[in-house]
């Protein structure tokens, strides 16, 4: 399923990556900007693409290394036409704590002292309106710490969208599948893989011999 919904997707082909990590995403970002028509970015990673465009990020999770990398995604993706989606408002929070202190503020306006650990609710109309009409959802990483109930209603809101759209939805990795399967929508995704770091190197366009073996058949 995953190597159709990469060589000959139904379109729109709408790639949704979250977690906490610009560098460990690179690769997928690089590879998808050549094959998917949007890709929304959510999670951890979303704060080093915000300082990346001037925004203040507070004490969110930064990779100020990986800054520089993060505009030329930005700049790749409107060259070559890709609606590269990022967030437009953030729950922040005063601690990394289940029961902390939250506001929703915009975008790269998050106040010192605070962090961003999960997207907002403009955000959410706005990423869960990119899939209402896909052909294809590839979704990796989730939204926000879906761990604390508190910070976990970006990821609900993308799964719930997702179990609405008629695309063919492909989840990759151990989090979201659980994600999934706690809110129960696991039966009105059409695949998904525990396996996150397979369905990233996938992703990638790294051909895997597990993979590669069933599609020859």
């Amino acid at each position: 399923i995953i190597g159709g919904a990469l060589s000959d997707p139904k379109r729109p082909l709408v790639a949704i990556l979250g977690g906490s990590k610009v560098s460990s995403k690179i690769g997928v970002i690089n590879n998808l900007l050549d094959i998917a028509d949007t890709i929304i970015i959510g999670g951890g990673m979303a704060y080093t693409f915000s300082a990346a465009q001037g925004g203040k990020v507070g004490d969110s999770l930064l990779e100020a290394d990986w800054e520089s990398y993060a505009n030329e995604m930005v700049e790749k993706a409107k060259e070559k036409g890709v609606k590269l989606l990022l967030p437009v408002d953030t729950v922040c929070a005063d601690a990394f704590a289940p029961d902390a202190k939250s506001q929703v503020v915009k975008a790269g306006e998050i106040p010192d002292g605070w962090q961003g650990l999960d997207i907002g609710p403009e955000t959410m109309k706005l990423y869960c309106g990119a899939v209402a009409d896909a052909g294809t959802v590839i979704w990796n990483g989730p939204m926000g710490v879906f761990e604390f109930p508190a910070f976990a209603k970006g990821t609900e809101a993308v799964a719930e969208a997702l179990s609405r759209t008629d695309a063919i939805t492909i989840i990759g990795g151990g989090d979201r599948a659980a994600a999934v399967e706690q809110l129960g929508y696991a039966d009105k995704m059409t695949h998904i893989s525990t396996g996150g770091g397979a369905s990233l190197e996938f992703l990638e366009g790294k051909e895997l011999p597990g993979v590669a073996c069933l599609l020859d058949q």
